[in-house]
């Protein structure tokens, strides 16, 4: 196994970095993806640790990465807002989702035991459970304002009870938040720690939409964003899209870094990032209060043209 640690400022610096590094270093692994038909090459695979230090300045977006800005903007409604947590609504359907990241982050569900008698407490049985749900992101921000330096202060998705034997488990595993007192004040650091990551088709988007969640968390903690540490086991490039991968990389070597990056809040990005809000509310099945949401973050981003 082979291991990077990238250290940069913004999020595409520490993307392009990341990419380079796994690919020149990476170490080769089948995975269970892999078709035999298409002879697909062996990935390239490290453990990676990411240390983006001002993850909110710009220029936050690379124009290289693999998906659309719409495409961004909805999956950062996702992490933030839970706006296709009704994908798991539909138990007969077998290709329903199992889970949403914010789901678990915003509600934890757990069976909990509340006994009646002194019998229940060693063996207790199933009309002595209940469900419950956490938020585990609003009990980390009640932790911070009380004391933000904790290091017990996590939000975890992992449900060995249903994800042990899932067939697409989370990649995300925990996030932990901390307040540093830096010279320019206090400062709200996150660790993001994951057990699989997608390099190339994921890592940006999970970096953009974290560091998201990060902000918002210490909006309400009344802080600044500091910085955010990616760690992440395996962390590849699938070599089933090797070839789309060098174009990537013939775009680093042939473009100024100017050229290959613009600002998240840019005219271009901001329509961009518009037209996903209202592809999102054109979802008939959402529930009206998702929808809400995304309408108050449409009227923002329409605030900056």
């Amino acid at each position: 196994m082979k291991t990077i640690h990238i250290v940069a400022e913004t999020i595409p610096e520490a993307f392009e970095k990341a990419m380079v590094e796994t690919w020149e270093n990476g170490a080769r692994f089948k995975t269970q993806y892999d078709q035999e038909e298409r002879e697909d090459p062996l990935s390239r695979d490290v453990t990676a640790m990411i240390h983006i230090t001002d993850p909110m300045k710009e220029p936050r977006i690379h124009r290289g990465i693999p998906m659309g800005l719409n495409d961004l903007e909805r999956y950062r409604n996702e992490i933030l807002y839970g706006v296709h947590d009704y994908y798991m609504d539909d138990t007969s359907n077998p290709d329903r989702w199992t889970y949403t990241y914010s789901a678990r982050l915003f509600n934890y569900d757990v069976l909990t035991a509340v006994p009646s008698n002194v019998t229940d407490v060693i063996f207790p049985s199933i009309e002595n459970f209940r469900l419950e749900r956490i938020n585990q992101i609003e009990r980390c921000i009640k932790q911070l304002k009380e004391c933000g330096y904790s290091r017990r202060i996590i939000a975890v998705t992992y449900q060995t009870w249903k994800d042990a034997n899932c067939g697409d488990p989370p990649c995300l595993q925990f996030l932990q938040f901390r307040t540093e007192q830096t010279s320019d004040g206090p400062k709200l650091n996150m660790q993001v720690f994951m057990r699989s990551n997608d390099a190339y088709k994921a890592f940006f988007s999970n970096a953009f939409a974290f560091t998201e969640l990060q902000k918002m968390v210490a909006d309400r903690v009344g802080v600044d964003v500091g910085s955010c540490v990616h760690t992440a086991t395996s962390f590849h490039i699938y070599g089933s899209y090797f070839e789309e991968f060098k174009g990537f990389l013939n775009t680093i070597k042939n473009r100024s870094f100017e050229d290959r990056v613009f600002d998240s809040n840019s005219t271009l990005t901001t329509e961009l990032f518009i037209d996903g809000c209202n592809e999102l509310l054109s979802e008939e099945k959402m529930p009206e209060d998702k929808k809400q949401l995304i309408r108050e973050r449409k009227l923002y981003l329409e605030s900056l043209l």
